[in-house]
């Protein structure tokens, strides 16, 4: 009978050895630091949805010395957030990424200009100082100033671009006549400055018709050929999307996740509140991508007339094989 007893209890601390085994780990680098913005997969994780879909998930924060394409390049992540005009523009200079999903169905960017500078319209750009992200969050800002036919040389006809940090300083402190925002972050970053929203002109790029998608999924080309990996994604997919339809409805909750996940401690409860309503406002139901969406995006790539973002239409850079899978 001890002998029975003892062979049952092997065998279950093989199943048990084994069924830890079966989780397929899998790494995501963001493409920012730890907020809201990334809120469904640090819910996802919290939660267990990932540990429910057999997956063992390592998050990797983002920064602004961090670039995605490159860390998945490098065999950093097996997949990574980043916004398409940055990942068509890697992708057309090597980096074969490929969009397997899409969280974020609308874009959060804006420029905030101050009132008191007299811009009312973009035709007032001409001759102002304009903040500007680099690091591949330039390409949605330059792909507008061609199609308005504005140089940014820094001519008389053109603006000039300053190359801002991510914060608001720029135009706090009238370095810039407009910056870049997010309709989720740096906004209210201006607003808690002191200034009120009667006081400034925003020009949000989805209102301006020049609007491309931001924050998927991303993953190395060759990979999809591994039906193994592509049975991992759609598990991942699938996760984070649970996750994310949690943190839309929990706000405060997923604010509170966000904070005991950011090591800097740099985030305050009030903004990743108001984040991750903001954020909600901006998300897919399915994280299926648009083809429309897709079209669009690429179009206003191409649309830079003598400089354009990107100079061909991609072939291959993006499936719906992961999340037809969900």
């Amino acid at each position: 009978m001890k002998k029975v007893f003892a062979t049952a209890l092997g065998m279950a601390f093989g199943l048990t050895s084994l069924s830890a085994m079966a989780a397929d780990e899998v790494t995501l680098q963001l493409k920012w630091v730890t907020q809201a913005q990334f809120a469904g997969y640090y819910v996802a994780q919290d939660k267990g949805f990932y540990e429910d879909a057999d997956l063992d998930v390592t998050i990797n924060p983002g920064g602004p010395d961090i670039a995605p394409p490159q860390v998945i390049a490098g065999g950093g992540a097996d997949v990574v957030v980043d916004w398409m005009p940055s990942a068509l523009a890697s992708r057309e200079k090597g980096v074969p990424l490929v969009n397997i999903a899409q969280p974020f169905a609308k874009s959060g960017m804006e420029l905030t200009c101050l009132k008191d500078t007299g811009i009312t319209s973009p035709k007032d750009f001409p001759g102002r100082t304009l903040g500007v992200w680099f690091f591949g969050n330039e390409y949605p800002f330059l792909s507008w100033m061609s199609k308005l036919g504005i140089p940014t040389d820094g001519s008389d006809k053109g603006v000039t671009v300053l190359k801002q940090g991510f914060n608001v300083d720029p135009l706090l402190q009238k370095q810039a006549d407009c910056i870049s925002t997010m309709t989720y972050n740096e906004y209210w970053q201006v607003i808690d400055a002191g200034i009120p929203a009667e006081d400034l002109v925003v020009f949000k790029y989805e209102d301006q018709g020049v609007a491309t998608l931001e924050d998927g999924l991303y993953v190395m080309e060759d990979k999809l050929k591994n039906p193994a990996f592509v049975d991992k994604m759609s598990r991942f997919v699938a996760a984070s999307m649970k996750g994310w339809t949690w943190a839309k409805e929990h706000p405060e909750d997923a604010a509170q996740i966000i904070l005991d996940n950011d090591a800097t401690g740099a985030q305050t409860e009030k903004h990743q509140i108001r984040m991750m309503k903001e954020v909600g406002k901006l998300l897919s139901t399915d994280g299926v991508l648009s083809e429309d969406a897709y079209t669009r995006t690429v179009d206003s790539l191409l649309s830079g007339g003598s400089d354009p973002v990107i100079t061909k239409k991609p072939e291959g850079a993006w499936t719906h094989v992961v999340t037809d899978k969900m």
